[in-house]
């Protein structure tokens, strides 16, 4: 299971934030449930500060490869930096599977 597909099947039955502002404050409140940033934002810095946040909360994080395949995962049209996923909806199996 791959990050992209879990992101689309969390939006379509669930719940996500789009965007490195959303997703920090999700992280923060503990509201996310999975944090996911791709790997070719520019630059780093705006993304850096996640993995960090993620492992102090103890919120699984992944990167993925495309800002432009993490924006058309998450159902817009234009690229994303980062996603948080607030309700996992069907995707929580695969969620918790990431976890061990």
């Amino acid at each position: 299971m791959d990050f992209y597909n879990i992101v689309e099947k969390a939006r379509k039955t669930g719940k996500i934030e789009k965007g490195t502002n959303e997703v920090t404050k999700a992280i923060e409140l503990g509201t996310a449930k999975l944090v996911v940033y791709a790997a070719d934002v520019n630059p780093k810095e705006i993304i850096a500060h996640l993995p960090e946040l993620c492992k102090a909360k103890g919120i699984p994080c992944g990167e993925v490869d495309s800002k432009q395949k993490l924006g058309i995962s998450a159902g817009i049209p234009v690229s994303a930096a980062s996603i948080a996923v607030i309700n996992a909806g069907e995707s929580a199996e695969d969620i918790k599977r990431l976890k061990k």
